[in-house]
């Protein structure tokens, strides 16, 4: 049982442990605004600049961040995948470097899935359209479908848990525990392939690879320094 194996990992921590005031502290004995109780998953008390002293605003934040973190985790494993399979294990591709990929379409187009009887997209601007008409289609259910009103738009459960995570409160509490630092890491990855690529210009495999073979001759001080 799918869900069974996931709680065994997820009560490692317990609610108690994450939230309220004995929760961890971004740095022991700082000072914790008032407004940061512990109520929500991944509330460190860190918020140098007042950014979550207004309710509406920390609500605003909380799931712009979640959403932006899942978005990041999906990008992290997308800017490795092709370029692992490629190197590693002879895939073709056109273009396996994630930020290399979109050159593409400027040199004769790109063939979704490598089939150019399927899409052949030559148009930036038609790319760009398609993009915003769909998610902004998505978007707008979400936020407006009379059957959405009732739900948490950021955790909405139902057709969205299909494996079930959320039928326990304790093992969801944690779960979103994970969920947050993990795609706060992954925001900061993300930012990091694009450092490393503007720097480098190779993918973060390459550049893996690279450090792996001269540690010493190929880290952040010596590309950057």
């Amino acid at each position: 049982n799918v869900t069974t194996v996931v709680g065994m990992f997820a009560t490692s921590g317990t609610k108690s442990m994450w939230y309220g005031p004995n929760r961890p502290k971004w740095l022991p004995g700082a000072e914790i605004p008032a407004y940061l109780t512990g109520e929500y998953p991944g509330d460190y008390g860190f918020d140098p600049v007042g950014l979550a002293a207004d309710p509406e605003n920390f609500a605003r934040y909380r799931e712009a961040e979640v959403l932006h973190g899942r978005w990041a985790m999906l990008a992290t494993v997308g800017c490795l995948v092709p370029e692992f399979l490629a190197k590693f294990s002879g895939v073709p591709f056109a273009e396996p470097v994630w930020f290399k990929a979109g050159y593409g379409l400027f040199e004769g187009g790109i063939d979704y899935l490598g089939n150019p009887d399927l899409i052949h997209a030559q148009n930036a601007a038609i790319i760009l359209g398609t993009q915003l008409i769909l998610m902004g289609a998505i978007e707008a259910w979400r936020w407006n479908a009379p059957e959405n009103k009732q739900l948490d738009r950021t955790y909405p459960g139902g057709v969205f848990d299909p494996l079930g995570f959320g039928n326990n409160e304790e093992q969801l509490a944690y779960l979103k525990v994970k969920e947050i630092k993990n795609g706060r890491l992954a925001m900061v990855s993300v930012f990091g392939y694009a450092i490393q690529a503007w720097y480098t210009g190779v993918g973060p495999l390459e550049n893996w690879a690279a450090h792996l073979a001269d540690p010493f001759g190929a880290n952040v001080t010596t590309v950057v320094g």
